[in-house]
């Protein structure tokens, strides 16, 4: 008899095998996105999607969005560096569940 395993050990497989890789893309950008924007804008945002190169990201609130403007072109910078290709040219920040 097998012994149950946790989903996450083998979801991330799953989604990554169904999907086309720029639909994966979120689930890299995911994984990684603490280190690509730094904990301190992590704990106010979190990727939402990611479709045609744009990225999606929801934000804890409008002050945050401003901010983060300023920031936009930095993180394209940041995430493509982190990937050794252009995966974003463009993010759209909106206020969603963080």
């Amino acid at each position: 008899m097998k012994k149950p395993v946790h989903i996450g050990t083998f979801l991330h497989k799953v989604l990554f095998s169904c999907r086309g890789e720029v639909q994966n893309g979120i689930l890299e950008i995911w994984d990684k996105w603490g280190a690509i924007v730094g904990e301190t804008i992590a704990r106010d945002t979190r990727p939402a999607a990611f479709k045609d190169k744009i990225l999606i990201v929801h934000v804890s609130d409008s002050v945050w969005i401003q901010q983060l403007q300023f920031l936009k072109k930095d993180i394209i910078k940041s995430i493509n560096d982190s990937f050794n290709k252009e995966i974003v040219n463009e993010i759209k920040f909106k206020i969603g569940h963080v």
